[in-house]
């Protein structure tokens, strides 16, 4: 059979188009995107996050948070930072990040002062991606090369912000579902889970597993948290997520969890006699396997749906549409 010049370059433009959705994030994303518009882009963001941190070092695990809050609700997009408005229904009232999802100002910070400098040019997705990277770096976590050129939503969801983030009492296989849809697999979600070897909970996230006398807890961990955590009121008081090293990003997180001491539902379940055991037992034996699949994880997750090219906008302000 025959194929003509025309046919061919017909079914080689389909192919082509079939390609483009899968390839898109990956090809125009890119770490030398500020090189020559912003050079001193990296440095800018470093400064903010670094003073941050160094303000109140729990701030370094909400910064990591914000990045993975934003990018699981309509990709790495900084749609989290819009506030509301008549038009828009904020992510930050949904209730996965009501009263618990913290850095909006680290960021604007930064972003002021990339306005200075080069103006319309850094998007507040981006600052989100980077502030992730440094802020891990400055909590003895791995560092990673941050692929740029996100651009920022105009719009926000806040439903999806309410049925797409995982929750502290999900499931397994909600987990791993969860994490599919984003296009990341079981090894990220274990990996990312580990970001819970920095930052603190609520009270009222963890108060239905302290209070259990169930056997994945262990009995004196459950009594120690019982003292900050009363069976009713005082929903806000925090406990570390991990409490041996409760500021330092490491696999301590996944140490405690062979000693049936996760803080949250969502974090002991990941060793519960599932198909998530095998990661669990390999990330506490081997800081070196956490930290390199972290950073990987972290990468993946920074590839999710960004709007690139002419798709979005440079916000001025990150809290704001232009």
């Amino acid at each position: 059979m025959s194929i003509s010049n025309n046919s061919f370059a017909a079914i080689v433009a389909i192919f082509s188009l079939l390609l483009l959705p899968s390839m898109q994030c990956h090809a125009q994303l890119s770490s030398t995107f500020y090189d020559r518009t912003c050079p001193n882009a990296l440095n800018t963001i470093r400064t903010s996050v670094r003073q941050a941190v160094s303000r109140e070092r729990r701030m370094a695990a909400s910064l990591i948070r914000l990045h993975f809050h934003d990018c699981f609700v309509q990709g790495c997009d900084a749609s989290i930072l819009l506030d509301e408005t008549p038009t828009i229904v904020s992510e930050k009232t949904a209730l996965p990040n009501l009263g618990s999802v913290r850095g909006y100002g680290i960021i604007e910070d930064a972003k002021r002062e990339l306005e200075k400098t080069c103006p319309g040019v850094v998007s507040c997705a981006d600052i989100l991606a980077v502030a992730a990277r440094d802020a891990s770096t400055l909590v003895g976590g791995p560092s990673w090369t941050v692929k740029l050129g996100r651009r920022d939503s105009t719009t926000a969801s806040h439903t999806l912000a309410e049925t797409d983030l995982p929750g502290p009492f999900d499931p397994l296989t909600r987990l791993i579902s969860g994490f599919a849809n984003k296009g990341l697999n079981t090894r990220d979600m274990v990996a990312l889970s580990g970001a819970h070897s920095i930052g603190q909970a609520q009270c009222f996230l963890f108060r239905d597993r302290i209070y259990s006398n169930e056997s994945d807890i262990d009995a004196g961990f459950a009594s120690t948290r019982r003292r900050q955590c009363p069976q009713e009121d005082q929903n806000g008081n925090l406990a570390p997520l991990d409490l041996v090293t409760p500021n330092q990003l490491d696999n301590n997180y996944f140490k405690n969890l062979r000693q049936r001491k996760g803080l949250l539902q969502s974090d002991q379940v990941l060793l519960s006699g599932g198909s998530t055991d095998d990661i669990v037992l390999e990330y506490s034996n081997s800081p070196r396997a956490f930290a390199s699949d972290f950073a990987a994880a972290m990468i993946r997750m920074g590839d999710i749906s960004p709007l690139t090219g002419s798709n979005g906008i440079i916000r001025t302000v990150c809290g704001a549409i232009n």
